[in-house]
């Protein structure tokens, strides 16, 4: 099983060929029906893949990386904003001036969020993780794609960053009582 890292870049490179193929939709003005084709999986994968990393992954980061509460930070708002973009598409009709500009905006974002993910996060975790977290999190992961084709039943609403951090953080404190009551940044200025 490849570990979650490599399931999240592999999910990255199906990002951008399906942003591709729509690239090539629009430069031929194709139908309605043909840009719902292509993008109605898109938008599902996008939401449900943020949603895994948030279940999955970012927990983990914050748990066994170095320093990861800016770019957990980050990518919590990358999400919220791609949710917006995909939500602006989902709110207008297929084709319409109003649906490209939720598509670009949530290309836009997820774009952003790919290259700091993968030059950050990830980089990071794959330093600072075990082999056998990362396979262990690529099963959980790939099990969670599976079990979620679309967000029916998911809540995909935004999330407060730092909410998000800190009940994290919590949960985190609570299962390893070694940690003492540290939390992210408990030592930040001393």
């Amino acid at each position: 099983m490849p570990d979650i890292t490599t399931l999240i870049l592999d999910d990255h490179a199906w990002f951008r060929r399906q942003f591709a193929a729509l690239d090539e939709l629009q430069a031929r003005d194709s139908d309605p029906r043909e840009l719902a084709r292509l993008w109605e999986p898109l938008a599902a994968r996008l939401d449900v893949h943020a949603l895994a990393e948030e279940k999955i992954f970012y927990p983990q980061l914050l748990a066994h990386a170095e320093d990861p509460e800016d770019e957990t930070l980050d990518a919590i708002g990358d999400h919220n904003e791609i949710r917006d973009g995909v939500a602006q598409a989902e709110r207008s009709p297929v084709g319409s001036g109003q649906w490209w500009e939720g598509v670009w905006a949530a290309r836009r974002a997820n774009d952003e969020h790919m290259g700091e993910e993968e030059n950050e996060g990830l980089a990071n975790f794959r330093l600072n993780a075990t082999t056998g977290l990362r396979e262990s999190l690529g099963r959980q992961f790939a099990e969670f794609l599976d079990a979620h084709p679309t967000t029916a039943g998911l809540d995909n609403s935004d999330k407060d960053p730092e909410a998000y951090v800190d009940e994290v953080q919590a949960e985190i404190d609570q299962s390893d009582p070694s940690r003492d009551g540290l939390g992210i940044g408990s030592l930040k200025g001393k």
